[in-house]
């Protein structure tokens, strides 16, 4: 357990502030059991929905490895070598480890939404947690660990620019961002099943059902956001894309999951345009 969490007898902590602290942490092993079990206590936390809250240092807390390169000077590796696939693996939870920094973030930052926005967010920080944890444990099974490859840094980066706005956040962050992870899960899926490893695609269909679920968080609270400030969520979302050089989806899509996840049939229309 995380030692600013609370333990039975202990004072209640508040949900959001607990958050903030988690996201600081830096060891990522240490991260994603404080957000498993933030989750696991969720019912024993107040929650001050209103309270404007300060990190004490930098954001997110992170481990000083992997290093950080930008996107293009990643290397790429071949699946026909076990280095390739651990390589692989890593760069997916690193994804993982990203998301449940994102999930934090939201629900750390924007004051004065519903209480369910902020359990909603707290779920999704948990069940990240399980996916880097698991894909972390997959990777020492290799003979590797968090950290041994290289990786970027693109998904924080789109949560720095929309830091001042949930309405982005919730645009280009999960359906956006995240929402690639419903289109890229398939044929990473089958590249590791041509590979032989049924742990890894195994481990990928339990990440593709819940980013659905995540996706669809994603999509019901930008729209609630829409409805409350009186905007078209179909027309605005091209605006915030452009304005915040948000990344085109690109082919071939999950319509399937994304269909699930909560988007609608012009929205759908949209990515082929």
């Amino acid at each position: 357990m995380h030692p600013d969490l609370p333990r039975a007898g202990e004072q209640t902590l508040e949900l959001r502030s607990c958050a903030l602290t988690v996201l600081q942490e830096c060891d990522p092993l240490a991260k994603a059991a404080a957000a498993r079990a933030l989750l696991a206590q969720r019912d024993g936390l107040e929650l001050d929905t209103e309270a404007t809250l300060q990190p004490a240092g930098p954001l997110p807390g992170r481990p000083a490895r992997p290093a950080l390169l930008p996107a293009l000077r990643v290397p790429q590796r071949s699946m026909a070598s076990p280095e390739g696939r651990a390589a692989l693996l890593h760069a997916i939870a690193h994804i993982e480890f990203n998301a449940i920094n994102l999930a934090l973030d939201a629900l750390w930052r924007f004051p004065g939404l519903p209480e369910s926005y902020y359990r909603d967010w707290l779920q999704v920080a948990g069940e990240e947690a399980l996916h880097f944890t698991l894909l972390r444990e997959h990777l020492v099974s290799l003979g590797h660990d968090y950290g041994d490859f290289p990786a970027h840094d693109g998904l924080w980066i789109m949560t720095e620019r929309t830091a001042h706005d949930p309405i982005a956040r919730m645009a280009l962050v999960p359906r956006t961002l995240e929402a690639r992870g419903l289109d890229a899960t398939p044929p990473l899926q089958r590249k590791f099943a041509g590979a032989g490893d049924a742990r890894a695609v195994e481990i990928l269909g339990i990440i593709l059902r819940d980013e659905i679920g995540h996706v669809a968080i994603g999509n019901h609270w930008y729209r609630w956001l829409c409805e409350r400030d009186g905007l078209d969520p179909v027309a605005l979302y091209p605006e915030l894309a452009a304005r915040y050089e948000a990344p085109r989806p690109r082919p071939p899509f999950n319509l399937a999951a994304r269909a699930a996840a909560g988007f609608s049939a012009e929205e759908l229309a949209y990515l082929g345009e």
